[in-house]
């Protein structure tokens, strides 16, 4: 059976030579009597997948030595809460960027947790735009700066970073990790679900500077802290052994791509291929986000009508592109472009959109 374009937002397409790896290596890995899921995590044959898993990250995202990665159990929402629990403090105050439903969600628990002021809040535009870095200002008694780096559902990206300093800034990178260069020296705290660009579900990147580290409390129960987790190098409890071998086989397959550069090139490629489908539409289809800030990752884009939209994700998914219904709290169409998509997917969509617009429009 032949391959579909998978536009789901998460989980997401990944690389087929990865899977193909994975199928071949799931019942004896590297000739060793057993797969990698049943030998012990504490044994040399998961280590070095482990501590491979993290020199690839990073090299490829250009992690310095003053910050650690951790590879965590569980998905980026834990880290709604882990955060504040370890460095908001009692009596403490952080800064939010209040972008779209992600880091409502983030909010929420932080407002648990602590005092919280809104840096920026786009809720009044329909979560449509984002600040200009340099407008985006913090008093200096701030915990932290929190921002989502691309909101997955509403389809607008930061293509530049506020600089808070001395305050940490902090960033949920969930759906856009690896697929651009970032400056991670000028972050405190980066955490990333890995189902969109690293490999499947359940594992956790968090990178995180030593001196924030500190910063966190000693009354927190063990596994809450991220100083745990740093102090035994992410091996404190037994990790998502499978979810880490993926993604250190996806890390290889992006070397082999070129690294970040290249996937930077390819993925902006993608992008101007659906944006374009949009823009030539003649009004048919409408992004909804302001230009300067639309998503790489997630495009996203209305019809004239529901029934339209309706029609077009069932036309597409015949034509064996699927995943192309838009979150149910917002609507319309949206086209998850990860890095494991390929540009031939998404030539195949405008097309596909170009066709579909000459029946309809």
């Amino acid at each position: 059976m032949g391959r579909k374009h998978n536009f789901y937002a998460g989980p997401s397409t990944l690389p087929v030579p990865v899977l193909e790896r994975i199928r071949e290596e799931i019942v004896d890995t590297g000739g060793q009597g057993l797969s990698m899921i049943e030998t012990s995590h504490r044994g040399g044959m998961y280590e070095d997948v482990h501590n491979r898993a993290i020199t690839l990250l990073r090299g490829l995202l250009g992690v310095p030595e003053s910050h650690r990665i951790l590879l965590l159990a569980g998905g980026a929402t834990l880290q709604f809460a882990m955060v504040p629990l370890n460095f908001l403090g009692r009596n403490g105050t952080c800064d939010f960027v209040l972008s779209g439903s992600w880091a409502k969600k983030a909010l929420g628990d932080a407002k648990r947790l602590g005092a919280v002021r809104l840096a920026f809040d786009g809720s009044a535009g329909g979560f449509t735009d984002l600040p200009e870095p340099a407008d985006v200002h913090v008093p200096a008694d701030s915990a932290y700066l929190h921002l989502t780096s691309n909101e997955t559902i509403g389809g607008v990206q930061w293509k530049q970073f506020p600089d808070p300093s001395p305050v940490p800034l902090i960033a949920d990178m969930s759906s856009d990790i690896l697929s651009r260069g970032i400056p991670v020296e000028r972050f405190g705290l980066i955490y990333a679900g890995a189902q969109k660009n690293l490999g499947p579900a359940g594992l956790t990147v968090v990178i995180v500077a030593d001196d924030l580290l500190e910063r966190c409390p000693e009354e927190l129960p063990s596994y809450l802290s991220y100083r745990t987790h740093a102090k035994d190098n992410s091996l404190y409890n037994t990790p998502p052994v499978f979810a880490v071998w993926a993604v250190g086989m996806v890390l290889e397959w992006v070397q082999e791509q070129g690294g970040l550069a290249a996937i930077q090139k390819r993925n902006s490629e993608k992008a101007e291929a659906v944006y374009g489908a949009v823009d030539a539409s003649g009004g048919f289809y409408r992004c909804p986000v302001a230009p300067a800030v639309r998503s790489t990752m997630n495009p996203v884009f209305r019809l004239p009508s529901e029934e339209l939209e309706k029609r077009f994700v069932e036309e597409a998914a015949k034509a064996g592109m699927i995943g192309l219904k838009g979150h149910r709290s917002v609507g319309g169409c949206r086209a998850s472009l990860y890095n494991a998509m390929p540009l031939e997917g998404a030539r195949a969509l405008a097309s596909f959109m170009n066709e579909f617009a000459a029946r309809h429009g």
